[in-house]
């Protein structure tokens, strides 16, 4: 038989073993548990159907109308698990665990499957996120990471990532830069509850360091919104600056936003239309018209310095009211000078070691 098991148990076990979501593909695409894959015992139709039953008729008659759809899909739900479990162990939800993941388990059971079902299904996940983020403050002290815009802060987080730090990359679990340039290149933007799952995922794997690294972002980054606790924490966290050369940022910028030239010339010259407002219709007719003609640099050379720097207010060199002052025109050397400063933080304990 299959063994239940609770949210702290699941987050102790997820690690080799596969989270397999047994929701509609809709309800899966809405949110779930980060890491897990799908294998629906209903679609999205087939669900609507049985739940209408499910009201009308009650629930005998919704369990049978179920068995009748499933029975001629079993052999190739099973198989999707022999692919995605070879070594026929699985943590299995629904949405409250109830009668999908019942049937699910007793099935996988049979067939010689070790199965761990979560008490309370993603509803019982949703709940631990939700208290997980609603406090005043994480337990957890931030390394906040400031600067203008294309100095590298993403650069910088990624590749601290990439040596193991623990980091909270808002703006990639966003899908979204920020600023009205934010969702261009980038793919569709999760809903806010997925955002949130993402977040607590990260935050919880940071615990065991005693803090995580960020970049300083907004509340708001697109439709998106981030929780009033990591705000919070943010704003009392170390506090790094980062600065580098005008060239620098706008070959950066170039990069993440223009990759193959005029490729994203119809975005950019909407983003800059979105302007309007603060730069004045002429000015941004003038823009669009330089990206049109593929001066592309000098778009962002002339935003840079007449709209972004002054709007965020960054200094362009160091500054003591910051913890720490990083010149980020040689990357490698500025990660370094990073790790020097976090490896001698109070709150730093480093679980690799």
């Amino acid at each position: 038989m299959y063994k239940d098991i609770d949210i702290d148990e699941l987050l102790s076990r997820m690690a080799g073993i596969p989270l397999i979501d047994l929701r509609s593909p809709g309800e899966y695409r809405e949110v779930t548990i980060p890491g897990a894959c799908n294998i629906p015992l209903l679609d999205n139709i087939e669900r609507a159907l049985v739940g209408t039953v499910h009201k009308n008729e009650g629930p005998e008659r919704a369990r049978k109308m179920a068995m009748e759809i499933l029975a001629p899909k079993l052999p190739s739900f099973v198989y999707a698990f022999k692919k995605l479990a070879p070594k026929k162990e699985v943590i299995i939800f629904c949405w409250r665990g109830g009668d999908r993941s019942h049937f699910a388990g007793c099935i996988l059971d049979a067939m010689g499957y070790k199965v761990y079902r979560l008490l309370g299904g993603f509803k019982a996940y949703r709940r631990y996120v939700l208290q997980y983020l609603d406090r005043e403050l994480l337990p957890l002290r931030a390394v906040v990471v400031h600067g203008l815009t294309g100095v590298g802060k993403t650069d910088v987080l990624l590749e601290l990532q990439k040596r193991g730090y623990p980091v909270l990359d808002l703006e990639g679990l966003a899908r979204h830069r920020g600023s009205v340039f934010g969702k261009i290149g980038q793919p569709p933007s999760p809903g806010q509850k997925m955002f949130e799952s993402l977040i607590a995922a990260e935050l919880q794997k940071a615990e065991s360091y005693g803090i995580f690294i960020v970049e300083c972002e907004s509340r708001r980054l697109g439709n998106l919104y981030v929780p009033g606790s990591v705000m919070n924490t943010m704003q009392r966290g170390y506090r790094i600056l980062l600065y580098a050369s005008v060239k620098t940022r706008i070959k950066r910028i170039l990069r993440d936003y223009a990759p193959g030239g005029n490729d994203n010339l119809a975005a950019l010259q909407e983003a800059v239309s979105r302007l309007a407002k603060y730069l004045g219709k002429s000015k941004v007719a003038e823009l669009n018209d330089w990206l049109s003609r593929g001066n592309i640099s000098g778009v962002i050379g002339f935003l840079l310095l007449q709209y972004y720097d002054p709007l965020y207010k960054y200094p362009d060199g160091p500054s003591d009211k910051y913890d720490l002052s990083v010149n980020t025109d040689n990357l490698e050397r500025a990660v370094q000078k990073i790790e020097t400063f976090i490896g001698g933080l109070a709150e730093f304990k480093d679980p690799r070691r």
